[in-house]
C-alpha cells in the first residue's frame, strides 16, 4: 500500500507533467503532411476512372476493372508497410522513402498525361498507379501511430486526443477540397489543344505530394523517432501457422487448436492471437460492404457522365459528385450521435454495435437498389444499341425534297417516304449472320429529285448499324457509330454538294469556332454542348441549333442548283435528359450506410479485440477493403451480365445475402471485455475520439 508521502509526490509529478509538457510542435508537420497527401490521392482518385476510358482508351468495363484493381493494390500494400516500418525501417523513414514513391508515380501520370510527350501512355500509366498505390499503401498505417510517437503518456493523453481530432479533419479537409477542384481542372481548364486538362488535374495533386514531403522533411529536428518495435504482424501468422501445423500433426486434444503454439510463442501471445480471430471471424461479410461503396469512384461517376450536368449556367461535373460523400460524412456523424442512434435504441431496432452495422448493410443494399433504378430511367435516353441476331439499317436523305424507297424484305415490298435532308430509320431487322435486301430509290416529279433513281442491295450484318446516303454522285455506304458520346456532343456532316466546302460550327456569343471541317470529312466529330450557328463556305444554314450532351447528331448539307447551301439536322441518339441531382438519393443512403457500417466495424473491434492486437486489426480491416475491390473485378470481368441496371441488382442482392450470413453470426456473438497481456499500451492502441475518429476511418485514412 502507498504511503501518503508517495501518493502526494505521484500526484504532484503527474500534475506537473500534464502542466508543463507542451504541445508537440512536430504534430504541425504530421497533420500539414496529411492534409497534402490525402488532397493527392483522393483528387487522383476523383478523375482517374474518366481517364481511363476517355485518355487510355478503356471501354466502361475496362476502366471499372483498373481503377478497382488499382484501389485494391492500395489498400493490400498496407500490409507490407505495416511490416516495413515495424520490422525494419522503423516509422519514419518509411513514411519518407514511400513517399518518395508515391510522389514519383504522382509526376509520373502527370507527365504521361500529356499528348506532347512521345512516352508510352498506357505502359506509363500503370506503372504510375502502381507506385502510388504502393507508396500510399505503404504510409497508411505508419503516419497517424507516428504522430501518436510524438506525445507522452499517460501525460498527455489528453493532449493526444486532440491530435486525433485535428488529424482526421485534415484527412476531410483535404478529400473534400480536391474531390471537388480536380475536376474543374480536368474539365474546366485547356491544354495541348485538347477540351480539357487531365496534365493539370494530375500536377496539382502531385505537387502536393512533393510539398507534403518537403514539410515532413521540415520538422525532422523536432520528431521523436523510435526504433522498429518488431513485426508483430509476422508473429500474428507466424503463431497461426505454428498452431495449425502442430494442430494437425498432434494427437493431444487442447482446448482451442492454437494452444499448440504456445510452447514456442508463449500464452500471453497465443491469447492475444484468439482474441484477435473472434474479431476476425466477423470481417468475414465486410469486403462485399466495400465492394458496393467503392464504385462511387467507377460505376457511379460512369453513371453520372451519362446524365444532364448544367444547374443553371453551371456544369456539375460527373467526377464532383463523389465530393458529396465527404461532405455528407460531416454532416452524418454528429446527426447520427445526437438524434438517430437513440431514437433507434428507443425504437428497440438496435442495442448493440453489430446491430448498427445490420442497418447500414442493409442502407447499402439500398443504395444499389435506387441506383439501378436510376439506370432503368436512363436507358431510353441510350439509343438504341445493335443487338444479337439483328441488324439496323439507315438511310439518309442527301436532297431538299421527298424520296420514296421500296425495300424487298421477306418477299415483301414495303414503300417508305423519307422527308428532305431527314433519315428512314430500321434498327431490328433479323438476321443471323448476314442479310440483303432489295432496294430502290425514287425522287418526286417536279422537284430537284426528279433525276434521282437508285436501286441496289442493302447488304447488312448482325450487330453492326449500317448507314447509306443517297447523294448526287449514287448512294455510298458507312457503318454508323450511334454509341452514346459522354462528356460532349457527337456531330457528323453528310455533305450532297458541288465540289467542296469548308464548314464550321461557330459560337457566335462568345465569337469562337467549336469545330472547322471540310465537307469531305464524314467521321463522328465531338464538341462542346451549346446553341452553334452551323456556316458552310460563309453561308449560315443553322441558326442556334441545340447540340445536348450525350446527344449524336447528323446534319445533312444539300447545295441547290443556285449554290445556296441548305441543311437540316437529324438526332441518332438522345442527349442526356435525366438530371445528375437524381444521383443525391443514393449518395445520401451510401454515405449513411458508411457510418453506421463502417464506422460503427471499427469501433466494435478497437473495443473487443486485445490491446497488443489493434495495429493488425488495422491492417486487416483495409484488407478487406482489398477483397472488396476484387470482387468487382471479377463481376465485371466474368461479363455474364449484359445491362448496367442488371448489375447494380445484382450487388444489391449479394449485399443482402452477405448481412443474412452477418446477421446469423451477430446474433451469436458474445461481448466481452478482453484486456491485453501488455502493462504499457502502444500509441497505436489508445482509442480516438468517437467523433472524429469516425469521421474518416471510414476512408481508411
Amino acid at each position: 500500500m502507498q504511503s501518503q508521502e508517495d501518493v502526494e509526490l505521484e500526484a504532484d509529478l503527474l500534475g506537473k507533467g500534464t502542466k508543463k509538457l507542451p504541445y508537440p510542435k512536430a504534430v504541425g508537420f504530421i497533420v500539414t503532411n496529411e492534409l497534402c497527401e490525402r488532397f493527392s490521392f483522393y483528387g487522383m482518385k476523383a478523375i482517374l476512372s474518366l481517364y481511363l476510358r476517355d485518355k487510355l482508351g478503356y471501354s466502361d468495363d475496362g476502366a471499372t476493372v483498373i481503377y478497382h484493381v488499382f484501389t485494391m493494390f492500395a489498400y493490400f500494400f498496407p500490409l507490407l508497410g505495416a511490416m516495413i516500418a515495424d520490422g525494419w525501417l522503423g516509422r519514419f523513414r518509411t513514411i519518407l522513402y514511400l513517399s518518395m514513391v508515391y510522389a514519383l508515380g504522382s509526376i509520373l501520370i502527370s507527365v504521361t498525361s500529356m499528348p506532347p510527350v512521345n512516352i508510352p501512355q498506357l505502359e506509363f500509366s500503370i506503372l504510375a498507379l502502381l507506385l502510388i498505390a504502393f507508396g500510399t499503401g505503404g504510409i497508411k498505417p505508419c503516419v497517424s501511430a507516428f504522430g501518436g510517437d510524438q506525445f507522452k503518456l499517460p501525460e498527455q493523453e489528453k493532449y493526444l486526443g486532440y491530435f486525433f481530432s485535428l488529424f482526421y479533419a485534415a484527412i476531410n479537409a483535404g478529400s473534400l477540397v480536391s474531390t471537388f477542384l480536380t475536376p474543374i481542372l480536368r474539365a474546366d481548364v485547356h491544354c495541348f489543344g485538347d477540351n480539357d486538362c487531365y496534365s493539370l488535374a494530375f500536377g496539382v495533386p502531385g505537387l502536393l505530394m512533393v510539398i507534403s514531403i518537403i514539410i515532413f522533411v521540415a520538422g525532422r529536428r523536432l520528431y521523436v523517432v523510435k526504433n522498429p518495435a518488431g513485426n508483430i504482424i509476422g508473429q500474428v501468422g507466424a503463431c497461426i501457422g505454428h498452431g495449425i501445423v502442430k494442430c494437425t500433426k498432434s494427437t493431444e486434444k487442447r482446448e482451442h487448436w492454437l494452444d499448440h503454439a504456445q510452447e514456442k510463442y508463449g500464452p500471453a501471445l497465443v491469447e492475444d492471437v484468439k482474441g484477435l480471430l473472434r474479431v476476425l471471424v466477423l470481417f468475414t461479410p465486410v469486403p462485399i460492404f466495400w465492394a458496393l461503396f467503392d464504385q462511387q469512384g467507377s460505376r457511379w461517376t460512369f453513371q453520372a457522365d451519362r446524365m444532364r450536368q448544367d444547374i443553371g449556367n453551371w456544369q456539375l461535373k460527373a467526377d464532383q459528385m463523389q465530393v458529396l460523400n465527404p461532405l455528407l460524412i460531416l454532416i452524418f456523424i454528429p446527426i447520427f450521435q445526437v438524434a438517430i442512434y437513440p431514437f433507434m435504441t428507443w425504437c428497440k431496432l438496435i442495442s448493440k454495435p453489430l446491430h448498427k452495422m445490420i442497418w447500414g448493410g442493409l442502407l447499402a443494399a439500398g443504395a444499389f437498389v435506387i441506383s439501378g433504378i436510376v439506370e432503368l430511367s436512363l436507358l431510353p435516353t441510350y439509343g438504341t444499341p445493335v443487338a444479337a441476331g439483328l441488324a439496323q439499317l439507315r438511310v439518309y436523305n442527301g436532297f431538299n425534297c421527298n424520296l420514296t424507297l421500296s425495300v424487298l424484305h421477306d418477299n415483301n415490298l414495303r414503300e417508305f417516304h423519307v422527308p428532305p435532308l431527314s433519315v428512314y430509320e430500321k434498327l431490328d431487322i433479323a438476321t443471323d449472320n448476314f442479310i440483303d435486301l432489295p432496294y430502290s430509290l425514287q425522287g418526286n416529279a417536279n422537284t430537284e429529285c426528279a433525276g434521282v433513281n437508285y436501286n441496289g442491295t442493302f447488304s447488312l450484318k448482325q450487330k453492326t448499324a449500317k448507314s447509306f446516303f443517297v447523294s448526287n454522285e449514287g448512294v455510298y455506304n458507312f457503318t454508323d457509330d450511334n454509341e452514346k458520346v459522354v462528356g460532349g456532343v457527337g456531330v457528323r456532316f453528310l455533305s450532297n454538294i458541288r465540289g467542296i466546302a469548308e464548314i464550321s460550327i461557330i459560337d457566335v456569343k462568345k465569337n469562337k469556332t467549336m469545330l472547322s471541317l471540310k465537307s469531305s470529312d464524314k467521321d463522328k466529330k465531338i464538341i462542346e454542348r451549346g446553341s452553334y450557328d452551323v456556316v458552310v463556305a460563309d453561308q449560315t444554314v443553322l441558326t442556334g441549333y441545340s447540340f445536348e450532351t450525350g446527344g449524336v447528331y447528323t446534319i445533312n448539307v444539300y447545295e441547290n442548283s443556285n449554290g445556296t447551301y441548305v441543311a437540316d439536322g437529324v438526332m441518332i441518339t438522345p442527349p442526356n435528359s435525366v438530371h445528375i441531382l437524381w444521383l443525391i438519393p443514393q449518395y445520401v443512403v451510401i454515405t449513411m450506410a458508411e457510418v453506421m457500417f463502417s464506422v460503427t466495424g471499427l469501433e466494435f473491434s478497437f473495443t473487443q479485440a486485445p490491446a497488443s492486437m489493434k495495429s493488425v486489426l488495422q491492417a486487416v480491416w483495409l484488407l478487406t477493403v482489398a477483397i472488396g475491390n476484387l470482387i468487382v473485378v471479377l463481376i465485371v470481368e466474368g461479363n455474364f451480365l449484359d445491362a448496367q441496371w442488371k448489375e447494380f441488382f445484382l450487388f444489391a442482392g449479394l449485399m443482402v445475402l452477405d448481412i443474412l450470413i452477418f446477421m446469423a453470426m451477430a446474433f451469436r456473438y458474445r461481448y466481452v471485455e478482453l484486456r491485453s497481456s501488455s502493462e504499457n499500451l502502444a500509441v497505436e492502441e489508445i482509442k480516438m475520439p468517437p467523433k472524429t475518429d469516425s469521421n474518416k476511418d471510414n476512408k481508411q485514412n
